[in-house]
């Protein structure tokens, strides 16, 4: 027995949080949507990736953690009644029967019909990548880790992390006051990260809390029965050490991969989708990119900047379904939003 076909005005393709933001924006203009995304939950990078890490650049809260935020997003767009379909990704993409919408078919055999579409997909189907080490997949899930999802796990481990940008040192300097021991493995002695971070790790590494290892790359793993025991670095001239580790974390980015979006007839730019600055369009009629995915000169990827877009999308598409319906903005101050106690 076929599913039935779900129609709304919006279909957002990626629950992040700004995918999420985007459903209280088109909310506030009264438009229904439901949302997509291949991830068995809301949040997308933020759960899956880093729930525990600090977040230091949203308005209003100087620290809030990543699955906090995105709790608050998915509250925030509670009142919307957002129709969520998880756990599976947009295959097809193609104009309804008429003309009139954009259907969408998922891997779970959903159909969704929506005037318009928003990608929010962040950098598409993503995964690490893997230093090539001989015998690492005996050891990931018990002593290889790709991402942090609970510092505590880490507790009183002997911890090593290879990489020298944002995540290697984020985690080297959360991790410091709970895992035993912490060395960075690093090929150089500078490091990609933010300069705030930089500091906060050079002050960790002369107070002796943490132990910088460079210039010096992974070079093999030692261990029984799966359990890490020995991180082998080496450096370019064959000198080699022997690091004590229960767990090594390696951070050299993510593996993006756009999937079916490749085939949707969108400008590309660098696996990125090109859009307008002003109103988040693409080249095609009715279809919207925000976040990470979007690019256009200028183009900042922070979180705000995707909310900043998503609001920017939202009033693009209100005027596109009423053309003949001058939008009389109110700020959510005077407006308020149903739902939310005063």
């Amino acid at each position: 027995m076929s599913q039935p076909v779900h129609r709304t005005d919006v279909a957002i393709v990626g629950a992040g949080p700004v995918g999420l933001f985007a459903i209280f924006e088109c909310g506030m203009l009264g438009l229904r949507c439901h949302v997509v995304d291949a991830l068995d939950s809301v949040g997308g990078q933020c759960v899956a990736l880093y729930p525990d890490k600090p977040i230091y650049d949203i308005p209003a809260w100087p620290k809030i953690e990543a699955a906090e935020l995105i709790e608050r997003l998915e509250s925030q767009a509670a009142p919307f009644a957002p129709a969520y379909h998880l756990g599976q990704r947009v295959e097809g993409l193609a104009r309804s029967a008429d003309g009139s919408a954009w259907r969408l078919e998922t891997s779970a055999g959903t159909t969704v019909e929506a005037t318009a579409v928003i990608i929010a997909a962040g950098v598409g189907a993503f995964g690490p990548n893997r230093p090539p080490l001989a015998g690492i997949e005996a050891y990931e899930g018990s002593g290889v880790f790709y991402y942090v999802k609970r510092k505590e796990d880490f507790r009183g481990k002997r911890v090593v992390i290879a990489g020298g940008g944002d995540s290697a040192l984020d985690w080297a300097i959360a991790l410091a006051g709970i895992a035993d021991s912490v060395a960075v493995v690093h090929r150089r002695a500078k490091f990609r990260g933010a300069p705030d971070s930089v500091a906060r790790l050079h002050a960790l590494a002369e107070a002796g809390t943490i132990e910088l290892v460079t210039p010096y790359q992974l070079a093999a793993l030692d261990g029984t029965e799966g359990l890490l025991s020995t991180v082998v670095v080496r450096t370019l001239e064959d000198e080699e050490r022997r690091l004590p580790a229960d767990a090594l974390l390696p951070f050299f980015g993510l593996s993006m991969n756009l999937g079916p979006i490749l085939d949707w007839g969108l400008n590309l730019d660098r696996h990125h989708i090109a859009v307008d600055p002003a109103s988040c369009a693409t080249n095609r009629p009715g279809l919207y990119a925000i976040g990470d995915i979007a690019t256009y000169p200028g183009k900042l990827k922070l979180i705000l900047s995707g909310f900043s877009e998503a609001a920017l999308a939202a009033h693009a598409i209100y005027a596109r379904l009423n053309p003949d319906t001058p939008l009389h903005w109110e700020h959510s101050t005077t407006k308020g939003v149903q739902g939310f106690a005063e």
